[in-house]
């Protein structure tokens, strides 16, 4: 697909690649390379539908992680349910229109998102894709009354309006206001001015917080999801003046706690899932009917950042959960006494994973046991440079390394987002066919750039 509307970054033929790579042994590709196991991301995908089917809730899909739409199918499934989106760029949005058009044949409703308050230069290319896919198909949010204006030029070029939400500020401090001040320099009467005049529909509030990604618990991560939709609601019952006459959308999340969620299913194991699941039952606090709705991006893939906060009860082994590996090549080896404790050095460093932290380990990647004998400790990234990284034990151990010059790797990245972009394509292997995960069965382009 190329942008009708915009000039971006070539993307490679997808038949190119897979002529290249279906059927080979991931060990035998040029590295760095990204890998992904689609009975993984399978898993979690089916989970998460089933969870918020079973709680009665909305929901939301971010599709900024992977970028792809392979896995923005499996996000949404294949039924005749709504199929909501959320992404963080236009160019994301234009690169979805295709699979959004066919749900369109299929009658099936969407709605996508642009997932950060209304950029004035977007608007017009956002209203030319909002023109194809249709009415209701593209909403916005905002939280400036300098955005509303825009919402004009987005009715003018789209010919119909976009839906609203107003973003709220629940304690991240990324974007958005506090409850108390959603009517900031009067921007709910501006807003509702701009529905009379026909270039705008109110959805609701929004907020995502990702404050959950410190927690370590699962009671922790449905602790902030609970605060979460108690601070919409807040901004609701303040503004209720405001905003009455219809249901309104409480849109809330990060892939922590809408992964806790799945907690609920059966009785509640302590407190605070108690009183999420009573929450989620019965959300609204003053008269104004409310759905709630959870969006989360990174939970088909995972990653250390987001496995580390264990979320979920009952979730498996790392090797189980985690979705993506990085590939890498181990090109020397020092475990002759030349430094204090033994390392081995490998040709991927900041540019092919990301030089994000986790808070649950001093490292930047952990080594998959993966066609290696495991060791008491841990074989993590302990330094990382821009195209190399140094491998070492994670407790500082002065065993062996046991790596080869040329041996491959896979390493697990702290932030999928982040290694993800600096990839054009993902390998994909398929772990339910394939014991080892090595066979290459597909591979998926994903969009990059703004």
């Amino acid at each position: 697909m190329r942008s009708n509307f915009y000039p971006f970054r070539p993307i490679p033929h997808e038949e190119v690649l897979k002529q290249y790579y279906v059927g080979k042994d991931i060990g035998d590709v040029p590295k760095p390379a990204v890998v992904l196991d689609v009975a993984i991301i399978k898993k979690h995908c089916e989970r998460m539908l089933q969870t918020v089917k079973a709680l009665d809730v909305g929901f939301r899909a971010h599709v900024k992680t992977h970028k792809t739409t392979q896995i923005a199918q499996l996000q949404v499934g294949h039924g005749n349910e709504d199929a909501n989106f959320v992404a963080s760029t236009v160019l994301e949005i234009e690169w979805l229109a295709l699979l959004l058009k066919d749900f369109k044949i299929q009658s099936r409703r969407f709605n996508i998102l642009y997932g950060i308050p209304l950029v004035p230069s977007q608007t017009t290319w956002l209203a030319k894709i909002a023109r194809e896919l249709g009415p209701g198909s593209v909403s916005v949010m905002i939280d400036h009354p300098g955005q509303i204006e825009y919402l004009k030029d987005f009715q003018l070029e789209a010919g119909f309006s976009a839906h609203v939400f107003v973003k709220v500020d629940c304690g991240y401090h990324r974007a958005g206001l506090p409850p108390a001040m959603l009517n900031k320099n009067g921007l709910l009467e501006k807003l509702a001015e701009a529905e009379k005049e026909g270039y705008a529909v109110i959805l609701g509030v929004y907020s995502h917080n990702s404050l959950s990604y410190g927690g370590s618990t699962p009671d922790e991560a449905m602790e902030y999801l609970t605060a979460e939709i108690v601070s919409c609601r807040e901004a609701i019952k303040h503004n209720s003046h405001l905003l009455s006459g219809r249901e309104l959308v409480i849109s809330v999340g990060a892939t922590p706690q809408v992964v806790s969620s799945n907690n609920l299913l059966g009785s509640p194991s302590s407190s605070a899932a108690e009183k999420l699941k009573n929450l989620l039952h019965n959300p609204s606090e003053s008269s104004i009917p409310v759905k709630v709705e959870l969006h989360a991006g990174v939970y088909p893939v995972l990653d250390m950042q987001q496995f580390s906060t264990n979320a979920r009860h009952s979730a498996g082994k790392l090797e189980e959960e985690v979705a993506i590996s990085v590939l890498a090549e181990v090109c020397s080896l020092y475990n002759d006494g030349e430094r204090y404790k033994p390392e081995a050095l490998v040709a991927a460093g900041s540019l092919a994973l990301g030089r994000e932290p986790c808070k649950a380990y001093p490292g930047w990647g952990v080594v998959s046991d993966w066609r290696r004998e495991p060791g008491n400790s841990r074989l993590i990234v302990e330094r990382i440079s821009q195209e190399h990284a140094i491998l070492a034990w994670e407790d500082g151990g002065s065993g062996e390394i046991p790596l080869e010059i040329g041996q491959s790797v896979r390493v697990y990245p702290n932030h999928a987002c982040v290694t993800g972009a600096m990839y054009g394509w993902y390998l994909v292997v398929d772990s339910s066919e394939d014991r080892d995960a090595s066979k290459i069965v597909d591979v998926w382009v994903r969009i990059g750039g703004w």
